[in-house]
């Protein structure tokens, strides 16, 4: 038989504090006396009913199990808390007139796994499109946000009482789709005080027309007349371009390209050739262009070679009447056939010597005692050298 407590006054002296629990966890109910003079702990639940006096159980509920008692302290615990449970608890100090201190119990509900619905599964760029993330039978109420992708999304809720005292949240966005958000994920991120980090989530399927670009693969620099010109065309869409074609802006493809594929092919271009070349690649979503304007150079000019003409070489020195004299009689002894012996002519290690080339002349500069011309030692006759010891040469020759 349960026993009720009596109404008292809230008192400072006596402490408890609110709790909030899952459904279904545990939930710990302590009553503190600061200042006890022997007076009796007694813990009731929203009924009134007693479940605690002292270290007694007179409610004969199992869920509630003592944890501690003492003159100071009355601590219980509620396993496995229901709905049921939810209410004021008494923390009352058995004086006169009675003192109390109020524990409300609140018990969470989580909301069930979250739904994430899409109005279209597969969508066209720059297309709106709509989603729904239902949140059901919560307590409290959950509320729910969005993300696309690192974005977060605005979404207008909507909360609907049920039956039961549950809440169910339903949340729309509506957002317009482009190419880049094509597997892009949209998550539905539900927060409640009872979960963390609950989430559904669903991949776009953008589809969008073709991204087209020309690639010049010949020539590498500029296009001159009687070179061939090679063009690729790179189309890239979702679904796949189904169609490419080359076409001339305001003129015909010349008769002879060959185009294959995305590929277009000129032999031998002349500026006939100059204009706007296009290429248009097509999807079920639409179609797009890229443009290569033509403008076919000059062929470069070719320069001659210069010609080597053959000149005669001067031998020009700068030579006293004496040298002029040995040279006369050198050609004399060459003419008789009289050779001067290979010990007579003077070496090259005691003689010096240079040329200088200017132009198609040889100009040749030389020491007393040596007469070179085109590289060759002449010996100078005795008469010429005394006289050239005479005016100071070196007798070295």
């Amino acid at each position: 038989m349960a026993t009720f407590g009596l109404s008292g006054v809230v008192s400072q002296n006596l402490v408890t504090d609110n709790v909030s629990v899952v459904e279904g966890e545990m939930a710990i109910i302590s009553c503190r006396v600061k200042n006890n003079d022997d007076s009796v702990i007694q813990l009731l639940n929203p009924n009134r009913q007693t479940i605690y006096f002292r270290d007694m159980r007179p409610l004969k509920d199992a869920r509630f199990q003592l944890v501690n008692f003492s003159d100071n302290e009355l601590k219980v615990s509620l396993s496995n808390v229901s709905l049921s449970d939810e209410g004021r608890y008494v923390c009352q100090l058995y004086t006169d007139p009675p003192q109390e201190a109020y524990a409300d119990i609140t018990v969470l509900v989580p909301p069930g796994n979250p739904i994430i619905e899409a109005r279209d599964e597969v969508l066209s760029e720059g297309n709106e499109t709509e989603m729904t993330c239902t949140a059901m039978s919560s307590k409290p109420a959950a509320s729910i946000r969005w993300m696309k992708g690192d974005k977060e999304m605005p979404g207008k809720p909507k909360v609907e009482l049920t039956y039961d005292k549950m809440y169910t949240v339903t949340s729309r966005l509506t957002f317009t789709v482009s190419k880049e958000d094509d597997g892009v994920p949209v998550a539905c991120i539900v927060d409640h005080p009872a979960v963390k980090d609950f989430l559904a989530q669903k991949y776009l399927e953008v589809q969008y027309k073709p991204e087209v670009k020309i690639v010049v693969e010949f020539p590498q620099g500029l296009t001159r007349e009687g070179e061939n010109l090679e063009l690729t065309c790179q189309a890239k869409g979702k679904p796949q371009p189904q169609r490419v074609n080359w076409v001339k802006v305001d003129d015909d493809v010349p008769s002879h390209a060959v185009i294959t594929g995305g590929d277009l092919y000129i032999e031998n271009l002349n500026k006939t050739y100059n204009g706007t070349y296009r290429c248009v690649a097509s999807n079920t979503v639409g179609e797009s262009f890229d443009d290569y304007i033509l403008y076919v150079y000059d062929a470069p000019t070719t320069t001659p070679k210069p010609t080597t003409a053959s000149t005669s070489t001067t031998i020009s020195s700068s030579i006293s009447p004496l040298e002029a004299n040995q040279g006369a009689l050198s050609a004399e002894r060459e003419s008789a056939g009289i050779k001067t012996p290979e010990a007579q002519q003077p070496s090259i290690s005691r003689h010096r010597y240079a040329f200088s080339l200017m132009q198609s002349d040889v100009i040749i500069k030389h020491n007393a005692g040596d007469f070179c011309g085109l590289g060759r030692f002449v010996p100078i006759e005795r008469s010429v050298r005394e006289a050239l010891i005479a005016s100071g040469a070196r007798d070295d020759f």
